[in-house]
């Protein structure tokens, strides 16, 4: 696939929009490209046969779910990814220069400080609620998230991620994603999926008290 026609095309156009909001339903997109809603819905029909987007029904008010779409990880490989190898080249220098010890403290680091900035974000009562906030402050740095209902808890999903690369090689990176759980969600989580790991999403898992997923 040649990227510059494939940008210049719908279904392109498609897609660098779907990077820039996250999500979008085919009418949204119906408005921003002046087609109708069923010729955009041909077109998710093409990109999710290819595998660049994935669909989740979103409830936007009290009327039945709306189906959105996003980019799923082998979209991401349609853009250039000059960030990731810069962070992987800076990254072996450091822990070759100054060893693993050195990697760890840098995202210690990261972590109080992505921690510090959830605590400001994530301020509901309820652990759904919470759960929601984090997934909105994902999709607000360029993550395709979202959550979903589990026996005893919830399930984050992450259908893209900008350091999938990095972590092949410095799974340290993915410490971050947990720490910020740990600390603004509470209870028990596990990774039970990663992108890096050749799964189709980064997902985690959060097992709280059972009472706790109801939403007043």
């Amino acid at each position: 696939m040649h990227a510059d026609r494939f940008f210049a095309s719908t279904r392109g156009k498609i897609v660098t929009e779907l990077r820039r909001r996250g999500s979008a339903s085919a009418a949204d997109l119906a408005a921003v490209f002046g087609l109708s809603p069923n010729a955009v819905r041909q077109q998710f029909v093409v990109l999710e046969r290819d595998g660049l987007v994935a669909e989740n029904p979103v409830r936007r008010g009290p009327t039945k779910p709306t189906l959105e779409f996003s980019l799923t990880s082998e979209a991401d490989k349609l853009f250039p990814q000059a960030h990731d190898k810069m962070l992987t080249a800076v990254l072996r220098e450091v822990r070759e220069q100054f060893g693993t010890p050195a990697v760890d403290r840098i995202f210690d680091g990261l972590s109080k400080r992505a921690i510090d900035r959830a605590r400001q974000r994530i301020t509901a009562e309820t652990p759904e609620k919470k759960v929601a906030q984090l997934t909105e402050m994902l999709r607000e740095s360029g993550v395709v998230a979202d959550y979903s209902l589990i026996d005893g808890g919830f399930a984050l999903h992450e259908h893209n991620c900008p350091y999938t690369t990095v972590a092949k090689d410095h799974p340290e990176v993915c410490q971050v994603i947990h720490h910020v759980i740990e600390e603004t969600i509470g209870g028990e989580h596990e990774q039970t999926e990663s992108l890096a790991r050749g799964g189709k999403e980064c997902r985690f898992e959060m097992k709280l008290q059972p009472s706790s997923t109801s939403v007043t």
